[in-house]
């Protein structure tokens, strides 16, 4: 028998109510649906569980197909990462069919583009290269690139195009999986937006950082007229950027209400390793003042996660090729 004074407080008063009456958050309804090696990818979406982040993304690409049917703009926004991770056959693909409209990044993704393009290769080994000193000095890199956006800003036009047009008007042997590029040969939009000082091209000898400035800038006011043309149903997807893009997303939203713009009715969507503050305010929560747009978040690998959207639109080109 116990030495304590104080009983334990057993259940024999309980108050309970049957389970078929209450409310549940999970629903045997909601649940996965059995995928057979003979069903077409659209059917692996609908067999996803209609829970959480599944769910969500069944949602979200139900919006993508929405803007698509509207014609309005679905714009890709990137940080580098997106190249390294050899993603540019997949974007490639989607800009081919219509399904990306224009895509934007920072300085960095132009960096990797170009290697791509011109070596086949890029994402050097830093640990070992900053060791010595040689870090980012490879010489084409930084030689090319300055040199297409020194001639762009003469002509008037910003980094995106710029670099673009250099690379489709070259020999290099792999500029066939260039971004920029074949986004130059179909007359889709890139814009680069450039925080100096934080690309290896910034030191290299014909650095020119007023060309730099002038072409950027341009690039944030077209980027501003692509954002404006979501309105009424477009979709914004920013992948592994955490920083540069969230806030040039945002500066571009308030631009435009600022001029007069509704900016009410679209949606966004981030993909990234992690949950990052900027993504998660400046593109999920801060640009929604009604009820008609909605933010998404997902969390996932993008050499994973990317491939997995591009089939799920692809899966919908399918389906409107198969119902005109």
């Amino acid at each position: 028998m116990s030495k304590y004074k104080i009983n334990p407080l057993w259940p024999e008063k309980l108050n309970t109510y049957p389970l078929k009456s209450r409310k549940s958050k999970v629903n045997h309804k909601d649940f996965a649906q059995r995928f057979k090696p003979d069903q077409s990818f659209q059917d692996f979406i609908n067999s996803l569980p209609d829970l959480l982040a599944a769910k969500d993304f069944k949602r979200f690409i139900s919006f993508i197909q929405e803007a698509r049917e509207k014609k309005k703009p679905i714009i890709f926004s990137m940080g580098a990462h997106v190249i390294k991770v050899g993603l540019n056959p997949l974007i490639i693909d989607l800009m081919e069919e219509g399904s990306i409209n224009a895509l934007a990044m920072n300085g960095a993704g132009i960096i990797h583009d170009f290697e791509v393009a011109f070596a086949g290769k890029t994402s050097e080994d830093v640990e070992t290269q900053i060791k010595d000193g040689y870090f980012g000095m490879a010489e084409e890199t930084g030689e090319a690139l300055n040199k297409a956006i020194n001639q762009g800003s003469q002509d008037d036009i910003g980094i995106g195009e710029s670099v673009g047009r250099m690379i489709a008007n070259s020999d290099f042997p792999y500029k066939k999986i260039s971004l920029l590029a074949s986004a130059y040969k179909l007359n889709i939009p890139v814009t680069v937006h450039v925080s100096l000082g934080t690309d290896i091209t910034h030191f290299h000898p014909n650095v020119n950082g007023e060309a730099i400035g002038k072409a950027s800038l341009q690039d944030f006011f077209l980027f501003c007229s692509l954002v404006e043309q979501l309105e009424g149903g477009g979709v914004f997807i920013n992948i592994g950027s955490a920083v540069v893009m969230p806030e040039v997303f945002l500066k571009a939203l308030s631009y435009l209400r600022n001029r007069g713009g509704k900016m009410d009715h679209f949606y966004t969507a981030v993909f990234d390793f992690n949950t990052h503050y900027r993504p998660l305010k400046n593109i999920i929560q801060r640009p929604f003042k009604k009820e008609k747009g909605k933010g998404f978040y997902f969390i996932g690998h993008h050499e994973i996660m990317i491939p997995l959207l591009a089939a799920a639109i692809k899966s919908i080109s399918s389906s409107e090729a198969n119902n005109p």
